[in-house]
């Protein structure tokens, strides 16, 4: 099965990610919106896995303290959308520890660096306005107050995620 480990949002989180992607759709862009109930932001992508349990182990025996979290604003990528938050040390510390949590049991996941954002928009287009960025702000905040063990399977009308686990912060 495939896992990740992610951090999922509140509704008012969410709320202010479908805004953000509003206001790319009415600048122009087009492409593979996330859907509202897909949005999150992974910690580590694990990948192709069958033992769930032993990564739950693993996220409970990382101690993860409650911390806030901030939409600072949206950029392109390649060929994608993401909304950032702002620079966070007790986000990046949990991240790095988790990891090597991960790591020391030989449990398998994407080591690429961490960078944390939220994918808003997959395939984007931006049309006629190819060299355009509209310049999109988010102020939105929320306290990470868990982590979740999520599988990602493939539907009918694209991905879909479900938790297998959830972990409470301290």
């Amino acid at each position: 099965m495939r896992l990740f480990i992610a951090i999922n949002f509140d509704e008012n989180m969410v709320d202010a990610l479908a805004s953000m992607q509003d206001e790319l759709m009415e600048s122009g862009v087009r492409g593979n919106f996330t859907r509202p109930e897909n949005m999150h932001m992974t910690l580590a992508f694990i990948g192709e896995y069958d033992d769930p349990e032993g990564i739950e182990e693993i996220m409970r025996n990382v101690p993860l303290r409650s911390f806030t979290i901030k939409l600072s604003e949206c950029k392109p990528f390649k060929d994608m959308y993401f909304a950032e938050i702002e620079e966070n040390e007790d986000l990046h510390n949990y991240v790095k520890r988790l990891r090597h949590a991960l790591s020391d049991n030989d449990i398998p996941f994407d080591r690429k660096k961490f960078l944390p954002h939220i994918t808003l928009v997959r395939k984007a287009d931006r049309g006629k306005r190819s060299g355009f960025t509209p310049e999109i702000v988010g102020d939105e905040s929320m306290r990470v107050r868990g982590i979740s063990l999520m599988k990602s399977e493939r539907g009918k009308h694209g991905m879909i995620y479900n938790e297998m686990a959830y972990v409470t912060a301290f």
